[in-house]
């Protein structure tokens, strides 16, 4: 086996989880950097009208701030934002919101070369404390890597506010570890790919909680399975930052959930819907129990079935022979197969998806 490339680890220096934390994200800051003194808040309209007065009690009177609002997640939007930051550049980019604002900010701080925190109010996905980001209009039809947050600051009571949709969501971004990592482990294998022991075991773990706990995380008191969930992803994300590379997290599932995204477009359900969907028929592909993933899916609400997310049998065919076009470079399940359209009908057929 090759020696492993050199790769930088960039980890979040600071993370902060618990009941109304956000009133603490002014000394959060502070503790980050004591010279501080402005920052800008990227969020949505409905996070912000919900969190804008304990937002305001929460920071301190040094810190200037100013609220940016974005719709979706485009480099559109991240060009807007940054063109307002010619009059008035902050020390940290804060993105507080969902998968959208997280990763708008996230570009943002990027492209500006600042530090970037993360405050998520909704537990939907591994980005919160990962240095990639899925942005629309980027020349790359998957996600791209930025910088590492900072911080990370998950305020348990905001997240229990979020639709539990967005939690399942969560759910499944967690359980497509279990094929990333055979991907990865299948380019050591064929490919002499550097394959980070550490990192895999790492994803691995996030996912086989969820495996193991879905009949109970959301039957109990919520708050339980929420910060369950929210560690569960922070660590994913974590496992990232020390592969350096989204290797642990990300293999053909979600090649599959980008190439739905390339061939339906933005109405083809949330991103770790799609990423469930692939994971179940990834798994087949690679002889694991991919009966459990659908039952673990079930368990925490997630959509088992292309219907549920409103793509049709074409769709799912078409997406898993576009999938792997995609990312080329990135060995999987998908290259080693080829997959053509009687075997893609058949896979998505075998695994009950359509």
């Amino acid at each position: 086996m090759s020696s492993p490339s050199t790769h930088l680890m960039e980890l979040p220096r600071k993370i902060l989880i618990g009941d109304n934390v956000i009133c603490q994200l002014g000394s959060f800051i502070m503790d980050l950097d004591g010279k501080a003194s402005k920052i800008a808040i990227i969020t949505g309209n409905n996070v912000k009208a919900k969190v804008e007065k304990v937002f305001r009690s929460s920071v301190f009177e040094s810190l200037q701030y100013s609220w940016y609002i974005v719709d979706d997640a485009s480099m559109d939007s991240v060009n807007k934002i940054h063109t307002k930051f010619r009059d008035y550049i902050p020390d940290f980019v804060i993105g507080l919101g969902g998968g959208r604002s997280v990763d708008v900010a996230k570009m943002t701080a990027f492209k500006l070369n600042k530090p970037f925190i993360s405050v998520p109010t909704s537990a939907s996905h591994d980005g919160i404390s990962s240095p990639f980001v899925s942005i629309r209009g980027t020349d790359k039809p998957h996600s791209v890597k930025v910088n590492t947050p900072i911080g990370v600051l998950a305020d348990t009571q905001l997240l229990s506010e979020a639709p539990l949709r967005l939690l399942a969501s969560g759910c499944g971004d967690l359980v497509a570890k279990l094929t990333a990592v055979k991907d990865w482990e299948l380019a050591r294998d064929e490919k002499n790919e550097y394959f980070g022991t550490y990192a895999a075991n790492l994803a691995y773990m996030s996912a086989k909680i969820i495996l193991e706990g879905s009949d109970k995380l959301l039957h109990k008191k919520k708050e339980f399975g929420i910060r369950t969930i929210v560690e569960a992803l922070i660590s994913a994300g974590v496992a990232a930052c020390i592969a350096g590379s989204s290797r642990p997290c990300s293999g053909a599932e979600h090649l599959f959930s980008h190439a739905l995204e390339y061939t339906v477009g933005q109405n083809c359900g949330l991103h770790g819907e799609r990423v469930g969907l692939g994971t179940i028929m990834m798994a087949k592909l690679h002889g694991l129990d991919w009966e459990r993933i659908v039952k673990t899916l079930k368990n925490v609400g997630a959509p088992t079935k292309a219907k549920q997310i409103k793509i049709n049998e074409d769709q799912v065919v078409r997406s898993l022979l576009t999938a792997q076009s995609l990312r080329p470079d990135r060995y999987t399940i998908l290259s080693k197969l080829k997959l053509d359209r009687r075997s893609a009908l058949e896979l998505a057929k075998s695994v009950c998806i359509v």
